[in-house]
């Protein structure tokens, strides 16, 4: 069985990017790096669309499942050999994942917002960081519907509760919360 969780890091008013759809140097710091490296160095996929990537020094060895509309179900990445090219209208994620070679373990979940909200329904943890003190007017919402509703909101309509929470970054305040489903 494949287990579901989601990794992103927001701003106070729940933006995963500036104005310009740019994580900003902002919402970059080293704790959360750390934490963020650590569960995609655990996950035997990592699920993202076109314009998210993690640029980590284990980036290209990470298998992974890009979404596109550029193909019409599935398709391997001409640029990258651990890649899949996924297209939701065309194939189920399972369809994806079997391309992809990865039947059991955890699939990492690293955005952007459209896919974020994808897994909702099915995220068995959603790691979600907090930099309180950082703002970004006009920012692109971790989720499609953010900031109508803030992160939180969303994932307990979900079903999903805040359960652990661990301090990243002392100096900054910036935490990751656990959001686990309710079983």
């Amino acid at each position: 069985m494949l287990r579901i969780e989601g990794f992103v890091i927001v701003s106070a008013d729940g933006m995963l990017a500036d104005a310009n759809r740019v994580m900003p140097q902002a919402l970059k710091f080293k704790g959360d790096l750390e934490f963020f490296t650590a569960g995609l160095d655990r996950a035997d996929v990592v699920v993202h669309g076109r314009n998210s990537y993690e640029d980590q020094p284990n980036s290209p060895l990470r298998k992974r499942i890009i979404l596109t509309h550029r193909v019409a179900d599935l398709a391997a990445d001409p640029s990258n050999p651990k890649a899949t090219l996924w297209n939701p209208a065309g194939a189920s994620f399972e369809e994806a994942c079997n391309r992809a070679g990865v039947r059991d373990g955890t699939a990492a979940i690293i955005g952007g917002p459209v896919v974020f909200e994808m897994f909702l329904d099915r995220y068995d943890t959603f790691w979600l960081s907090e930099a309180p003190h950082v703002t970004l007017p006009g920012g692109e919402g971790c989720f499609p519907h953010v900031p109508d509703q803030s992160p939180q909101a969303l994932l307990t309509a979900h079903g999903l509760q805040p359960r652990e929470t661990m301090i990243l970054d002392a100096a900054n305040d910036v935490r990751v919360t656990a959001w686990r489903r309710t079983p």
